[in-house]
């Protein structure tokens, strides 16, 4: 059984990328890929750092998830462990799709030309329309929520044979591990098979029902966070050994895969360079947090809490706010600025102000 010992280069790990995530959807607004809203400029550079991130956030995000259920799973029984998902995951869902959305999908509907007369009018229509993008019901950004939750339900029973110390599984994975680190590395071969042969005929769609590829590889990368947390500090030596290996592998696979992308796209080696570099990039980020960031901080004790209700709240307070601005005439990095310090300091003010202060949504928000 694990003993629980709080990491917190993971807590770290999961403030940072909800924090990214808050400045690439504020860069969706300004690229030419598909978003709710669009500025009226669009600006071509801001899609290559997101092209960076995009390669990994998502994906180290489920891996985080599948360490987090390690922990959470370490003293309860399956039961119990299953209620706290439906608590954690399932309520704040349903409140997210009816109540922090539905503004979402109005004001796009509005800015497209809708003859809604007020939100009031809109609301419900969430509920005789039928499903996003044709109709207002949707769960937008809180994909990943009902995603979690039924991988967690699915996994259990893996997991409760997994959580055991003397694991043939685990006890293999840690005398591979202690004899040969970079073992570690063939865990993108999985990643790539189910690139191969999912991805083309399943794109990703963030709405459960066909999402094929979507739900095996996040599914995967669940696992992986349980299992490799499973072998305890054999992991942590491992990734921090191999920390500059894995960033090295990292820079040479993204070039690889853009040119990939610009000059042979469709092309068998796309999957193969996509997920190399995917798994170079969380292994590196793994190893420099447990190098630097295992510490604990009254911020990162405010911050980690705070997380989760920003990640539900940040994207409907950043659409109200470029709502009023994206058609403005005045130079894109004021519109990024005002984004991105107002998504945050309004989020925080809800968070500090009402979310903190009203027991009731701390269940609605998933706090504990």
């Amino acid at each position: 059984m694990h003993t629980k010992t709080r990491r917190h280069d993971i807590d770290w790990i999961r403030v940072i990328v909800f924090d990214i995530l808050i400045f690439y959807h504020v860069g969706m607004l300004f690229v030419e890929w598909g978003f709710h809203l669009k500025n009226n400029v669009i600006v071509d550079w801001i899609q290559w750092p997101m092209i960076f991130v995009n390669q990994w956030r998502l994906p180290i995000l489920f891996v985080v998830s599948g360490i987090g259920t390690s922990y959470a799973l370490s003293k309860k029984s399956g039961g119990a462990f299953a209620f706290e998902r439906f608590k954690r995951l399932f309520i704040p869902l349903v409140m997210g799709i009816l109540l922090i959305v539905p503004p979402q999908v109005y004001l796009e509907r509005i800015y497209n030309g809708a003859a809604y007369t007020s939100f009031f009018d809109f609301y419900p229509s969430i509920f005789n329309t039928g499903p996003y993008p044709d109709g207002n019901f949707s769960w937008h950004h809180l994909w990943f929520l009902p995603y979690l939750f039924l991988m967690s339900l699915v996994a259990l029973p893996l997991f409760l044979w997994l959580r055991n110390e003397d694991n043939s599984v685990v006890l293999f994975l840690k005398r591979s591990f202690k004899k040969r680190a970079g073992l570690i590395y063939l865990f993108a071969i999985p990643l790539i098979l189910v690139d191969l042969f999912l991805e083309g005929d399943y794109p990703v769609t963030h709405a459960l029902v066909g999402d094929w590829y979507a739900l095996a590889w996040f599914f995967t990368l669940f696992i992986y966070g349980f299992l490799l947390v499973s072998v305890k500090e054999v992991f942590w030596q491992t990734v921090e050994k191999l920390r500059y290996v894995s960033l090295v592998i990292g820079m040479v696979a993204l070039p690889c895969l853009v040119w990939l992308w610009y000059n042979l796209d469709p092309s068998f080696w796309i999957p193969i360079a996509r997920q190399i570099n995917c798994w170079a990039w969380i292994l590196t980020i793994f190893g420099f947090a447990s190098k630097y960031l295992n510490k604990p901080s009254e911020l990162l004790t405010y911050r980690n809490r705070a997380v989760y209700p920003f990640y539900i709240l940040h994207q409907t307070v950043m659409m109200l706010l470029a709502f009023y601005l994206v058609d403005l005439n005045i130079h894109y990095g004021i519109k990024m600025f005002v984004l991105v310090l107002g998504t945050f300091g309004l989020t925080w003010v809800l968070y500090e102000f009402i979310i903190k202060r009203v027991k009731l949504l701390h269940l609605l928000f998933g706090l504990k």
